[in-house]
């Protein structure tokens, strides 16, 4: 299938028209997805009529710009008016949002398609995909593994050519390590890049909404399109955007590289470590100049995570009562019974031990020795790179010590928050950070490649990552899924 940016040449040409690209995709999905479980749920009507629209505006010369008749799929965790938005939990099955979020109403001012809500770990919470309610998301590469999360069902549609892009959601990892699982790029912006509004809350601090793509000009396309200060979201900043697909094709040259010390651990796959500084080589050939920078509160950055994502998603999640919208357990005999039942039958175990977690962290008594000191801790991370930055202009890293694991593999909660090890220090300092094709294992799994930026400089992390793209053929590899 061809990528966002070669969709809209082809339209211009006339050698596509949107509805031939988009009727091919959900003949794709129909035939593929039932192996692979990428969406919770597919809007083909809509989605026509969108495409049909979108043909007649190309017919008269008026697209409306370079995602007009793009086919997308969004992440179950961003609020679409009249589609329900679940979250991928049995709490939200049947919810149907009367509002579009934000970057919903910037995509579609845009002129893209929503083929449909993707599969995502219940309520965010998870990096496998196995935490939806509903069914776990295979990975395209090979079926037997997870695509990541907690936004895999966004990286696999992309990954298996079920969409030319998509949206994910980012609070401790959960676009770039998705990406990094299922080979295609992924970007978490800065945190108040993108507008929040309409986006289902795990942790308002952290969570930041962002684009999938097979390449990086697809990502450069899709942030250019839902980037930007919003009123509707009090934590949006009002910074100019620039021309990202300006940013791309400049070249690396005499660029600052640094590779953080901590981020080469031990225990971390020996082929994705031999992949991340073969990357750096060949950064090196392209130009860039390398130093290696020292991050110290690394070590510490899990734990505080752990600390401030469940004890805001505690207090998110409290709205879920089964009095306004959402799941309401029937047969209950007082107010106090329906919402104990409503909780305990509507969220699934991983929600539940992150509600308890966050509720114990803000008790009385114990608020200021695990959430303030955390947020003490969060601080220190976010000096740490205030620091590496005054020396280079880029981190690069891996974005998962390892590649996609086999479903049920890791049964054990502490080995799963592991895989977050390298992605959850950026969201604490609220950095911008992508993952792209770094390699792949002698068996054939994608290896994740991280590029880490300063606050909204999304402009130099997107340079960086199209000159080593250009430069490597990982990108080209697309996974034999008949």
């Amino acid at each position: 299938m061809p990528t966002i940016g070669e969709l809209a040449a082809r339209y211009r040409s006339g050698e596509a028209t949107p509805t031939r690209v988009v009727e091919a995709h959900l003949r794709r999905i129909e035939a593929l997805d039932p192996k692979v479980h990428a969406f919770v749920t597919v809007t083909r009507e809509s989605a026509l009529a969108q495409a049909d629209a979108a043909d007649k505006r190309f017919r008269a010369g008026t697209p409306v710009g370079s995602l007009d008749g793009v086919p997308l799929a969004i992440k179950d965790v961003i609020c679409t008016k009249g589609v329900r938005t679940t979250c991928s939990s049995k709490i939200l099955e049947n919810f149907v949002p009367p509002y579009d979020a934000t970057v919903m109403t910037r995509l579609t001012a845009a002129g893209a398609i929503m083929l449909g809500k993707t599969n995502m770990d219940e309520f965010a919470m998870g990096s496998s995909t196995e935490n939806s309610a509903f069914f776990p998301t295979r990975n395209p590469w090979d079926l037997a593994r997870v695509p990541g999360g907690s936004s895999g069902g966004s990286a696999a549609a992309v990954a298996a050519d079920f969409a030319a892009g998509a949206l994910g959601s980012d609070t401790g990892g959960s676009i770039r390590q998705p990406a990094a699982f299922c080979g295609t790029v992924g970007l978490k912006p800065t945190y108040g890049r993108v507008s929040r509004y309409g986006l289902v809350a795990f942790a308002s601090s952290l969570d930041q909404i962002g684009p999938f793509a097979r390449d990086v000009r697809g990502v450069a396309l899709l942030l250019q399109a839902i980037a930007g200060h919003d009123p509707l979201d009090s934590t949006s900043t009002d910074v100019p955007v620039p021309n990202y697909l300006a940013a791309l094709g400049q070249g690396i040259q005499g660029l600052r590289v640094g590779i953080p010390s901590e981020y080469f651990i031990e225990g971390m796959d020996p082929e994705v470590e031999k992949a991340v500084w073969d990357a750096i080589e060949v950064l090196k050939r392209l130009g860039a100049k390398t130093e290696k920078v020292s991050l110290p509160h690394t070590d510490y950055a899990l734990a505080a995570y752990y600390l401030i994502a469940p004890a805001e998603a505690s207090s998110n999640l409290a709205r879920y009562d089964g009095v306004k919208y959402g799941y309401r357990a029937p047969g209950s005999k007082d107010l106090i019974h329906m919402y104990g039942r409503t909780r305990a039958e509507g969220f699934g175990q991983e929600v539940k031990r992150r509600i308890m977690l966050g509720t114990y962290a803000l008790s009385a008594g114990y608020y200021e020795a695990y959430y303030g000191k955390a947020q003490r801790v969060r601080t220190l991370v976010r000096r740490d790179f205030q620091q590496a930055f005054e020396r280079v202009d880029v981190l690069v890293c891996p974005t998962a010590p390892n590649v996609a694991f086999k479903l049920g593999e890791k049964e054990d909660p502490l080995q799963m928050y592991l895989c977050d090890v390298f992605t959850i220090p950026v969201n604490l300092a609220g950095l911008p950070g992508l993952s792209m094709p770094g390699g792949f294992t002698p068996g054939g799994l994608p290896i994740g490649l991280q590029l880490i930026g300063k606050p909204f400089d999304e402009a130099t992390l997107l340079s960086a990552a199209y000159a080593y793209e250009q430069a490597t053929p990982w990108g080209s590899r697309t996974p034999a899924l008949t």
